[in-house]
């Protein structure tokens, strides 16, 4: 609706109000960081071995330490103990004596833990909790695969809700269900009762973070929503940075999941803080209510309303005359035309990012790709990256990760109203994809060129996907806007399933292969985000009708007009 457009900008398009809301709206971000990432902490695997049950008996009646008692009952790795194994011995008859030649001789038979692990005591993580280790590994996989299945079926459902009952409802009441959900991961006393709610963690994250972001985007012109999309850029950053911090100074995971979860509920009062965008009032032809909000908008902002004010908002005649649903992503060509390019687009980034040039194994200092575990081989979404610049010091190693990502958001301020979003959408998925096939060719001899190569290629793929949430949500009407940005980005979801079990085909076959696969998808990627429609100082689309005429209108509106004057 080019009308409510106008209106926003004669009320104010960067006032007080907006300002207001879009640090209310940008503090959720920081628990959401939380939500998605927390699992490199609560979920991180610590030093274990196998428990011997006399050790109590030997440690009495040799007078042994624990490091002694482990010392003869527990084979050595390499420079650790055996997480797995342990000797074979009958520690009932054998005497202290015995025992320790027996270990001399170097001839001890190994099997593998039958009587449960003793772990490292200095922290608990969910790991720990239910003994997920040795041949139960891969039930600690599930952990983080429960959520992204949330994420992707939420995707379906969450934006249908968002489009049908309101931004605002929705927003609040999956994060206060949020709350609850983390209370549940942390009270569970059985793991599929915890991966029961991290599948609704999943469901209910994918649900509070469109809506909040589409609510908020909704009340701004297109000057200014670049800001929008900034901002909460650098609030998710900064709660990924606050995270290790916590992790570090919380050892319990159950008290970390409790810290994580109680600033859900601080949510609440929004109920009463934040207001229901206007632009999906009128959409609903809920004029009197919306024309309430624009009220309050003017008198915050120290404007007043226009003369013309009732020629100025027909907007319910523009009302969809059919129950929108998840067909209308495809219904008309220009919509189904977005919709495939966006799914394709948010499918390769994920992937690159994930398992993208960052995790190339011959570079020294950074981590190599683990195919044996799923979970210790990605971490989710790609934006914690283990960087191995610190060693050992898994949080520092985080924070840096976490800090690297600021620069991500003041990037794309910088470029995306300069060159645009096709351009720029255009331009760091080609770099991204040469950065994936140069990196292979570079000499391990010259590791900082690699480095430079990867961080580079990181930074593009960070900077394709905060333009892609952006140009996600500026690419649909109002009354599918939610569920288009909800089923897109849902490609994320699936591309972090699908991503290690594609990468590790390819490698059976050539180390170099996922590098030259990928860097072809983000070049195939930079030719077909030129297919999409150019939305720098257009109005937000209201119908699927605005959207199918965009081709048809010059990429220019009154509101860039307007407010630029």
């Amino acid at each position: 609706m080019a009308d409510f457009s106008d209106l926003i900008v004669q009320i104010g398009d960067f006032g007080f109000f907006q300002k207001r809301l879009l640090v209310l709206c940008s503090l959720p971000l920081i628990p959401f960081s939380f939500v998605l990432v927390g699992v490199v902490f609560l979920g991180k695997t610590p030093d274990h071995w196998c428990a011997i049950p006399e050790a109590k008996r030997l440690r009495r009646e040799c007078d042994w330490t624990e490091a002694e008692v482990r010392e003869v009952t527990i084979p050595r790795s390499e420079a650790s103990f055996s997480r797995c194994n342990r000797f074979r011995l009958n520690l009932t008859h054998e005497t202290c004596d015995e025992l320790e030649k027996m270990l001399a001789s170097n001839k001890t038979p190994v099997t593998p833990c039958d009587g449960g692990w003793v772990f490292d005591k200095n922290y608990s993580t969910i790991v720990s909790e239910f003994s997920l280790v040795c041949e139960r590994s891969w039930l600690a996989d599930l952990n983080q695969v429960a959520m992204a299945c949330g994420l992707f079926v939420g995707a379906f459902i969450t934006g249908y809700l968002s489009d049908r009952f309101g931004r605002k409802p929705c927003f609040i009441a999956f994060m206060f269900c949020l709350g609850l959900a983390g209370l549940g991961v942390m009270l569970s006393p059985w793991y599929p009762l915890l991966l029961a709610f991290r599948f609704l963690q999943g469901f209910l994250e994918k649900g509070a973070w469109t809506s909040c972001y589409v609510l908020l985007f909704e009340f701004f012109s297109s000057n200014n929503r670049k800001l929008v999309s900034m901002v909460c850029r650098s609030f998710f950053s900064i709660g990924m940075m606050i995270l290790p911090g916590l992790a570090y100074l919380v050892p319990s995971w159950k008290t970390l999941q409790l810290i994580m979860t109680l600033p859900w509920f601080l949510f609440i009062p929004y109920y009463w803080m934040i207001a229901e965008s206007p632009r999906w009032l009128f959409s609903q032809r809920r004029k009197s209510e919306a024309m309430r909000i624009v009220a309050d908008i003017a008198k915050c902002n120290g404007r007043s309303l226009p003369q013309n004010l009732q020629e100025m908002t027909p907007l319910e005649t523009k009302k969809e005359q059919h129950t929108l649903s998840f067909l209308d992503l495809f219904r008309t060509r220009a919509i189904r035309r977005n919709t495939l390019i966006l799914v394709y687009a948010w499918q390769v980034s994920l992937m690159i990012l994930t398992v993208g040039p960052h995790s190339f194994p011959t570079v020294k200092g950074l981590p190599s790709f683990r195919l044996r575990r799923f979970s210790s081989s990605i971490v989710f979404y790609g934006l914690v990256l283990r960087l191995g610049i610190t060693g050992d010091n898994h949080f520092l190693d985080s924070f840096i990760s976490a800090a690297v990502e600021l620069p991500t958001g003041l990037i794309f301020y910088l470029l995306v109203d300069r060159i645009g979003r096709r351009s720029l959408l255009a331009l760091t998925n080609l770099i991204a994809g040469l950065a994936c096939l140069a990196a292979p060719f570079i000499s391990s001899e010259l590791s900082w060129l690699k480095k430079a190569v990867v961080f580079i290629g990181r930074l593009a793929v960070a900077t394709t996907l905060e333009t892609l949430s952006f140009a996600n949500t500026e690419l649909y009407p109002t009354t599918l806007r939610n569920l288009g940005v909800c089923v897109c980005s849902s490609a994320c979801d699936a591309g972090v399933i699908v991503a290690p079990l594609l990468l590790y085909r390819l490698t059976t076959l050539r180390q170099e292969l996922p590098f030259y696969v990928y860097g072809a998808l983000a070049v195939i990627n930079c030719g077909s985000v030129t297919l999409l429609p150019e939305m720098k100082g257009v109005a937000l689309p209201e119908t699927i009708e605005d959207m199918e005429n965009l081709r048809r209108k010059p990429n220019q509106s009154k509101e860039a007009n307007d407010s630029m004057t």
